[in-house]
């Protein structure tokens, strides 16, 4: 018992120093020196006792910058431009959680290689521009930065533009403006979009850049925003990490059992037939009763709420408010039926003067309300976006508010209803599978927030998952066959798996694309072969691989279906054909060269249709910016790519053609390179996990990496001494990072290439502790998966 005390002691000593380390290190603080910055700090003091935010004058005493999920966010927009060349961006985000931050420093970066560029952004509401222009001021570190043009206010310059739609739409025909006048155009709370006053800016102006803003993508209205950005969502900012960071209400969220059955009901175009679930809502007065026990059983007090109800039709939304009335429940209902009563009901619903307010068809301006404490699904809602908008509508800051009460009415629902991505928006980004995560009652949950599942809603939901995640051959031969009754795109292998949200680790699970069309269509393919090395390099290679450049060598392969000469490629091509043929051919093979290993590829024609099919949707998925990686040597890998181990082996010569290397270490070493390669997992296996271990490898802050040797590594004598020596006998330290061994789909993770490293400082022996500096910060995506095991 004793020795566990100590160990458990020892384990919490270790965190806490990890967590303090940590916190010491972070780039977001300062040195304070009394003498030079007491009168920084009063200042930024007192601007903080006044009012939270960005002033316009903070330029004079701040050096701003942006979070590390803003940067994620900054990002994923260059690479959209740079890499896949989409230069009319949509991002989503909640209120609150920094959309206008974001697009002053995404302009900011744009103007190093435009100085002179002009900007128009664009917004519906004086405060809005106000505060915009305030946030690029503090930003851009300059107070005469912009005009506002809203209200009467006129502009003296037109470079740099803060303008109402309705003064730009009034004035337009009176502008002598040229169509390319603004180089950048941002559109606040873009979900207005589609109204006919937006319509002439868009038609007028042809910006190099134009950036829409909203928490709110899609309309209830039929109209679709996402036309005019290219068909997606650029970026989002994910609801966990706006919960963490305290930008948004955390949410007690109940899933309640309901006595309803859809798993029968009719079902098209990927969504229930609304007409059909509210004959079976509205003819249910059982229910009603069922809504307001659990209402009694949930809430604090049911007749002291300010909820919202979110119905299927008008004539559910009206029925409820009519049966909520009728049990001594103040209520009303409103839609688009019922619109000009909107800001009366809004006003009734804030003061209390009603607790319930079901709506339908409305929810983007209709009903913003703060103060709303309880959400109510009374409905499916198989939009992932929608549901999110509705959820959004509780989730604003308010005094007196501590959290927000959700009650999601979960009924036995038909397979093709999506679960498992609805409680991982809620969840965040984790190793666990959303099927996991349930079954341990969410252990991972946003910081404040809970998720109880009632029993029975708890098994339709693990039920539904079960079905979703085990799709069988047969299910996904009748959805190739039902696919142009259900879609309006042709049938591709992209558009087949978004269309239906399948993961491509679920779906190679049941054979490659061309074998299941083949069957679904009922005829033989021309040829078979290869397909069981096709399938491996896909399921076991090209899954844990996540690097533009790999894939669209692998591409442009495919075009010349595979037909290459060594003679032909540069060094780095060459190490990626080695990675390929390493990728296609796992088993033993016997070829002479390693021109003869790919021409095989290319012999047959439905693989390599198939292979450049895959390419595109992998390369079009990728949203982070991969560099070179300068080092005295040639090498084919990109800085934050990722990549498998016998990718890795391969790309360093340690693995050569006819002698594939079987080194599974946490390190590999090549001589010829005098080069060392780390191989790092955040997350340890079970096998390995012990308190005192679980947290030994994790990121300091950006530049910063602890890492600790292998057991007999000592720091006076062989490899350790080579570690602490590395600059001085040049040898090569190279770092790779994956967040755990196996992914949420339970395929092999690849490892992100983390770039150089450089000795910094150590502790310990048998084994070493070593602070490694990196060359290159830790790219965005993988900050937050690597820093949280320091601050638990």
């Amino acid at each position: 018992m004793e020795s566990k005390v100590t160990t458990k002691r020892l384990a919490i000593s270790l965190t806490n120093f990890k967590t303090f380390e940590s916190y010491w290190q972070n780039t977001e603080f300062e040195d304070f020196n009394e003498a030079r910055d007491s009168g920084k700090l009063s200042k930024a003091l007192t601007q903080a006792r006044s009012k939270p935010g960005i002033s316009v004058d903070s330029t004079s005493f701040f050096d701003l910058k942006p979070y590390p999920f803003q940067n994620e966010i900054l990002e994923i927009l260059t690479v959209e431009r740079e890499v896949h060349q989409r230069f009319r961006n949509l991002v989503v985000a909640a209120t609150g959680t920094g959309k206008t931050v974001i697009s002053a420093f995404d302009f900011k970066n744009f103007c190093v290689k435009n100085p002179n560029a002009k900007l128009l952004f664009i917004a519906h509401r004086k405060e809005i521009l106000t505060q915009a222009m305030g946030t690029f001021r503090g930003i851009l570190k300059n107070n005469n930065f912009g005009e506002l043009w809203v209200d009467g206010n006129e502009i003296s310059n037109r470079e740099h533009v803060f303008a109402s739609v309705q003064t730009l739409t009034n004035r337009l025909l009176d502008l002598s403006i040229s169509e390319d006048f603004y180089d950048y155009i941002v559109i606040d709370e873009v979900h207005h979009i589609s109204a006919a006053s937006y319509r002439p800016i868009l038609s007028h102006f042809k910006a190099k850049i134009l950036l829409g803003l909203t928490a709110t993508p899609e309309r209830m209205d039929g109209e679709n925003i996402l036309a005019d950005f290219s068909g997606r969502i650029a970026a989002e900012i994910r609801l966990p990490e706006a919960l963490n960071r305290k930008l948004l209400c955390p949410f007690q969220y109940f899933g309640v059992s309901d006595s309803i059955d859809l798993r029968n009901a009719k079902w098209e175009k990927g969504k229930y037939v609304a007409s059909e679930i509210s004959k079976l809502y509205t003819s249910n007065d059982r229910r009603v009763g069922e809504i307001i026990q659990n209402l009694d059983r949930y809430t604090k007090d049911l007749y002291d709420v300010r909820a919202l109800g979110f119905c299927i039709t008008i004539e559910h939304a009206k029925y409820m408010s009519e049966k909520f009335v009728l049990a001594g429940i103040k209520a009303a209902y409103l839609s688009s039926a019922n619109s000009d009563e909107r800001e009366t009901l809004r006003q009734k619903l804030r003061n209390k003067e009603i607790n319930y307010l079901f709506v339908v068809d409305i929810f983007n301006e209709g009903v913003d309300i703060p103060e709303i404490d309880t959400v109510l699904f009374l409905r499916p809602t198989e939009s992932l976006t929608i549901f999110l908008q509705q959820l959004g509508r509780g989730l604003r800051l308010a005094d007196g508010k501590d959290s927000l009460t959700v009650l999601d009415f979960v009924a036995n629902s038909r397979p093709e209803y999506d679960f498992e991505g609805k409680f991982r928006a809620l969840i965040g980004k984790t190793g666990n599978s959303v099927r996991k995560e349930i079954e341990d009652d969410f252990p991972h949950l946003p910081l404040g927030c809970a998720i109880i599942l009632e029993k029975q809603a708890k098994e339709f939901i693990l039920e539904n998952i079960r079905k979703a995640t085990s799709l069988s051959q047969n299910q996904i031969l009748q959805r190739i066959q039902n696919f142009e009754h259900q879609c309006n795109l042709p049938l591709t292998f992209g558009n087949f798996v978004n269309f239906h949200h399948i993961p491509l680790e679920l779906f190679y699970r049941r054979g490659t694309w061309t074998e299941l069309m083949h069957k679904a269509l009922r005829i033989e393919p021309a040829s078979s072969l290869y397909f069981s090395e096709l399938h491996a390099a896909i399921a076991n290679k090209w899954l844990s691989t996540n690097a533009y450049s790999y894939f669209e060598f692998i591409r442009k392969l495919c075009q010349k279906s595979f037909i290459v000469e060594l003679d032909d490629l540069g060094p780095e091509e060459q190490k990626m054909l080695l990675m390929l043929h390493f990728d296609f051919w796992q088993k033993d093979s016997n070829f002479p060269t390693l021109e003869e290993s790919i021409w095989e590829i290319g012999k047959n024609p439905l693989i390599v249709h198939e292979i450049e099919a895959l390419m595109e949707i992998l390369l079009d998925r990728i949203d982070f910016k991969e560099t070179l990686c300068p080092l005295p040597f040639v090498q084919p890998l990109r800085l934050h790519a990722r990549y498998t181990r016998d990718q890795i082996l391969a790309a360093f010569g340690i693995s050569k053609f006819g002698k594939k290397s079987s080194n599974r270490e946490g390190v590999a070493y090549s001589e010829d390179l005098n080069t060392e390669l780390l191989f790092v997992d955040l997350i340890k296996s079970a096998e390995d996990f012990s308190p005192t271990t679980m947290y030994d490898d994790y990121a300091i802050n950006e530049i910063l990496f602890h890492w600790q040797s292998q057991n007999q590594t000592r720091p006076d004598s062989g490899k350790g001494l080579t570690y602490l020596r590395h600059a001085a006998i040049n040898k090569t330290i190279l770092l790779f990072i994956r967040e755990k061994a196996k992914n949420e789909f339970d395929n092999t993770n690849g490892y992100v290439f983390i770039g150089k490293v450089n000795y910094q400082s150590h502790y310990g022996s048998k084994p070493m502790s070593i602070t490694w500096k990196l060359e290159e910060p830790l790219p965005n995506y993988l900050w937050k998966a690597g820093a949280k095991l320091a601050v638990g």
